[in-house]
């Protein structure tokens, strides 16, 4: 069937996914009520790792991606980053790219020295089970669309 998801038969199609999303997302800043970090630590079943941190920031886009490099490329303000790399670096490119947040999926823990630098940062890192697809599905299903060129 044309528009019908292959690998999963009952889902919509992205294209419809993003047209509603993109809905949900117009609606929620036609009333000025942007998702925060904490929100959104709620509909992932998150777990806030960085003690102090502001879980109140406001989150303008969401993303995925592991290699640094693409990151610092595509990365905004206001952004929801997952990924499962751990390690310092992760950090540096989010307080570069003044990120709401950090996601680590499926679980993954983050190396001492990166949760001091978020701690001294105040960047939220957030742990969940979920995976990457899972946690970018249930992002747009709230608003939360891809960054814009």
């Amino acid at each position: 069937m044309a528009g019908q998801n292959q690998c999963f038969p009952g889902l919509f199609s992205q294209s419809t996914m993003m047209r509603d999303a993109r809905k949900i997302q117009k609606s929620k800043k036609e009333m000025n009520e942007a998702m925060t970090v904490r929100e959104l630590m709620e509909k992932l079943g998150a777990r806030n790792l960085t003690e102090g941190a502001d879980l109140d920031k406001e989150i303008l886009c969401g993303y995925s991606c592991d290699l640094l490099s693409w990151v610092l490329a595509h990365g905004k303000q206001g952004m929801a980053w997952a990924t499962v790399q751990t390690h310092i670096n992760v950090i540096a490119v989010a307080v570069l790219m003044e990120m709401a947040c950090v996601i680590l999926v499926e679980d993954v823990q983050p190396e001492a020295a990166s949760m001091k630098k978020a701690e001294a940062e105040g960047l939220p890192v957030l742990t969940t089970s979920k995976t990457a697809y899972e946690v970018c599905t249930l992002m747009g299903e709230a608003g939360v669309l891809p960054p814009r060129e």
